[in-house]
C-alpha cells in the first residue's frame, strides 16, 4: 500500500513540550509558578502549593465520617462526596464558612443516596457536637483546637420502581421506552434522565416549545417503592423561520447562516441544530458557536433562532517536533490564516525536514513544503475546495524520490456520514529505486467515498469508518495507462462497564491495474507497507517484493490487517496490546506468498484533544539487515 503520509503526530507534542520551556523561560511568568501541569500531570511543585491560597479568619475543624451499612461503590461514593473529610486538611473562612461547607456536604450526601434509591436514608452533621440544624444564626466554635465535625450517614434500604404514570402529551409513550417498569431502579438520575428523554423525543417530533409540566416523586416507605408521575407538553409543530447572525465581524453573516444549513421552512429537528453547530465550530473561525431557539413561535408559526459566534484568531503559526527510533528525528513549522476573504477560506503554508539523526548526510534527510488551501461551502453549502501545490523529497530505504505535485478536489456531503470526492492531480517526479533512475509526469483523477459512522473520531468505541478509492492515470513521458483502486474498512465494539475494553481492528487491499512493465508506474505510486500506519515494527515502506539483488520494487497489489485491544487501566491510562499483518505483491491481486507480521504493546494517555499515543512493536518475520524494533507516538489512536 502507499505508505501513510510521512508526518508523525508527535509534531503536535513537540509543540506543547516547546510552549511549556518557553512559559518557564519567561522569568515573568516563572517567578509566579509554584507548580506546574501538563495533561493533569505535576511537573513540579505539589497540588497544595495550588491550594494554598490566603484565607481569611482561617478555622481548622477535625471530621469524621461514620458510613455504618454503606458497602461498596456506594461506601466510596459517600467517602467521595464528603468534602468535610476529603478537605478537613485546609482551613475554612470563618465559623460561618464551616457551617456552609457542612450544609453543602448535607446536601451532595442525600443526593447521592437518591441517586442509590436509597430515599429511606438519614445524613446527620453536628458541629462541636450540636446537630447543624440547632446551630445558631452566627455560630461562635471554640478554636483553641480543631472543631469537631461529626457525619453520620445511614443509607436506609433500596427503594424500587411502583407505579408509573406519564401524562399530558407524553401519556401516549411508553414508560418502558425510557427504563421506567414497576419493580425497576429507582434511582433519581435515571428518573431525571427519562424526563429529559421524552422532552428530546416530543422535540423530535418538530415541537420546538415541547417541555416537561411536572414530575413527581412519591416514596411509599412502607413498600419501599417509588410512585412516579412525569407530565409533558408538546406544544404545536413548527418549521424553523427567520435564522439572525450575531457576533460575527470578519467572517461574513451570510455565509455562517448559508453554511449552517438551517433553511427557512424546514422542519424543527434538535439533531439538525446540534450538527449546524458542529458544523459551524469545525470550520476553526469561531471560538465559540451556539445556537438560541426563541422562546415563543413568530405571528407566522414558524420558530426564529440565532446563530451567536465569538471569533477567534485568525492568523496562526507554530512548530513542531517528532521522532522515530526507526527514521530519526523531524522538524517543522507552518503558518496559516482561517479566514483568507472572509468565509472561512483557510491558506497554511508549512515546511518539514526530517530523517534528522538517522544519518549523519544531510543530503540523505527528507524535505517537504507545501501550500494548501481550504474554501468551504464552494457552489453549495454542501460542497468544499481543498486545492494544494506541494514539494517533497523522500529518502527512505527502498528508493529516493523527488516530487513536486499540485491538487484540487471537490468534496460533497451526502450526508452526515458519507462523502463523495473527486478532481484532478498532476504529480512530476525524479525517482532512483531498483529499475536506475527515472523521470514521470502523471496526469490522474482521484475518486473516492467515505462512510464515518464512528462514534468519536479519535477515541471511538463503536461503529465503523468505510473507503473506497479510485485514481485512473495517465503517464505522459511513457505513455503508460493505468489505474489504482483501494479499499479499506475498521470497527470497533466496546465491552464492559462504559467501554473499559474496546476491540478494534481494520482490513485495507489495494490493487494497480494497466501499464505491462511494473518500472512504467511512478514509484510513489507504486504499493509498499511498513511504519506507523500499515504493520508496525517494520520500517517504513520496508515491505514490498524485492529483486534478486535484494532491491526493493514496490507492487500491483497489497493487503494488511491490524487488531489492537485498548484497555482502560485507570480514568487517564489505557494499554493496548495490538498485532499487525500484511502482504505486498507483484500480481494485480495479492498471492500472500511473502506475509510479514508485527506486534506489541502501547500506552494511551487521555487528554482533552484525544489520547496521546505511544507504541512499542517488534517485527515477527524481521527482513536481513532490517528494522528490530519501532516506536511511533502520536495523537489519537492509530486507526
Amino acid at each position: 500500500m502507499p505508505a501513510p503520509e510521512r508526518v508523525s503526530p508527535l509534531r503536535k507534542g513537540g509543540l506543547v513540550a516547546a510552549l511549556a520551556a518557553s512559559l518557564l523561560a519567561m522569568p515573568p511568568l516563572a517567578s509566579e509558578a509554584h507548580a506546574l501541569k501538563l495533561f493533569g500531570i505535576t511537573l513540579f511543585g505539589s497540588d497544595e502549593d495550588e491550594e494554598a491560597a490566603e484565607v481569611i479568619d482561617p478555622v481548622r475543624y477535625d471530621a469524621t465520617l461514620n458510613s455504618e451499612g454503606a458497602e461498596g461503590e456506594l461506601k466510596d461514593r459517600l467517602d467521595t462526596a464528603t468534602s468535610l473529610v476529603n478537605d478537613e486538611d485546609l482551613p475554612v473562612s470563618g465559623d460561618l464558612g464551616l457551617v456552609v461547607k457542612a450544609r453543602e456536604d448535607r446536601e451532595r450526601l442525600v443526593a447521592v443516596l437518591y441517586e442509590e434509591a436509597r430515599y429511606g436514608g438519614v445524613v446527620r452533621i453536628s458541629i462541636a457536637g450540636t446537630d447543624l440544624d440547632r446551630l445558631p444564626p452566627n455560630p461562635v466554635f471554640d478554636h483553641s483546637q480543631p472543631v469537631p465535625v461529626t457525619v453520620t450517614v445511614e443509607p436506609g434500604p433500596v427503594f424500587t420502581l411502583g407505579r408509573v404514570t406519564l401524562a399530558g402529551d407524553a401519556a401516549r409513550l411508553d414508560p418502558a421506552a425510557y427504563d421506567l417498569e414497576p419493580g425497576g431502579s429507582a434511582g433519581s438520575v435515571k428518573i431525571i434522565q427519562a424526563g429529559e428523554r421524552i422532552v428530546r423525543d416530543l422535540k423530535a417530533e418538530g415541537r420546538p416549545l415541547a417541555e416537561l409540566t411536572d414530575r413527581s416523586v412519591v416514596a411509599d416507605h412502607a413498600s419501599r417503592t417509588v410512585d412516579v408521575t412525569i407530565s409533558a407538553r408538546g406544544g404545536p409543530v413548527a418549521p424553523l423561520g427567520e435564522v439572525a447572525v450575531k457576533g460575527s465581524r470578519a467572517v461574513d453573516a451570510n455565509f455562517i447562516r448559508r453554511y449552517s444549513r438551517l433553511d427557512d421552512n424546514q422542519r424543527y429537528s434538535p439533531d439538525q441544530l446540534r450538527k449546524a453547530g458542529e458544523r459551524l465550530r469545525e470550520l476553526g473561525v469561531f471560538s465559540s458557536v451556539s445556537i438560541r431557539e426563541a422562546e415563543a413561535l413568530a405571528p407566522d408559526g414558524t420558530l426564529p433562532l440565532t446563530i451567536e459566534v465569538s471569533e477567534g484568531k485568525f492568523r496562526y503559526f507554530g512548530f513542531g517536533a517528532e521522532y522515530s527510533s526507526i527514521d530519526g528525528a523531524g522538524l517543522s513549522g507552518y503558518w496559516g490564516h482561517r479566514n483568507l476573504f472572509g468565509e472561512a477560506e483557510s491558506l497554511r503554508i508549512e515546511g518539514k525536514v526530517s530523517g534528522i539523526g538517522a544519518t549523519t548526510d544531510y543530503t540523505t534527510f527528507d524535505y517537504s513544503a507545501g501550500i494548501f488551501f481550504t474554501k468551504p461551502g464552494i457552489f453549495m453549502p454542501r460542497m468544499t475546495l481543498d486545492a494544494s501545490l506541494e514539494g517533497e523529497r523522500e529518502t527512505p530505504d527502498v528508493y529516493t524520490a523527488n516530487t513536486i505535485s499540485a491538487k484540487a478536489l471537490l468534496s460533497y456531503e451526502l450526508s452526515d456520514q458519507d462523502i463523495i470526492k473527486g478532481g484532478g492531480d498532476i504529480t512530476w517526479s525524479k525517482t532512483e529505486d531498483a529499475f536506475g533512475n527515472n523521470t514521470y509526469l502523471t496526469f490522474s483523477t482521484p475518486l473516492s467515498f467515505e462512510r464515518d459512522a464512528r462514534d468519536n473520531k479519535l477515541n471511538p468505541t463503536e461503529g465503523y469508518r468505510a473507503t473506497l478509492a479510485a485514481q485512473p492515470s495517465y503517464e505522459a513521458y511513457g505513455g503508460t495507462v493505468f489505474s489504482s483502486f483501494e479499499g479499506s474498512i475498521s470497527g470497533y465494539l466496546g465491552l464492559g462497564e462504559e467501554d473499559r475494553v474496546v476491540l478494534a481492528g481494520r482490513l485495507a487491499a489495494g490493487s494497480i491495474v494497466g501499464a505491462d512493465r511494473l518500472k512504467d508506474i511512478p514509484t510513489t505510486r507504486r504499493f509498499f507497507a511498513g511504519g506507523g500506519g500499515s504493520v508496525r515494527g517494520y520500517a517504513y515502506r520496508e515491505i514490498s517484493p524485492y529483486t534478486a539483488e535484494n532491491e526493493a520494487t514496490g507492487g500491483r497489489s497489497y493487503a494488511t490487517a491490524s487488531f489492537e485491544a485498548r484497555i482502560t487501566v485507570t480514568e487517564k491510562v489505557g494499554i493496548v496490546p495490538f498485532f499487525d499483518i500484511g502482504s505486498v505483491s507483484n500480481e494485480i491481486v495479492p498471492n500472500f506468498s511473502d506475509i510479514r507480521m508485527g506486534a506489541g504493546l502501547g500506552l494511551r494517555y487521555a487528554t482533552p484533544f484525544g489520547p496521546l499515543r505511544l507504541d512499542v512493536a517488534l517485527p515477527l518475520d524481521r527482513y536481513k539487515g532490517g528494522s528490530a524494533y519501532g516506536i511511533y507516538a502520536g495523537i489519537g489512536q492509530s486507526f
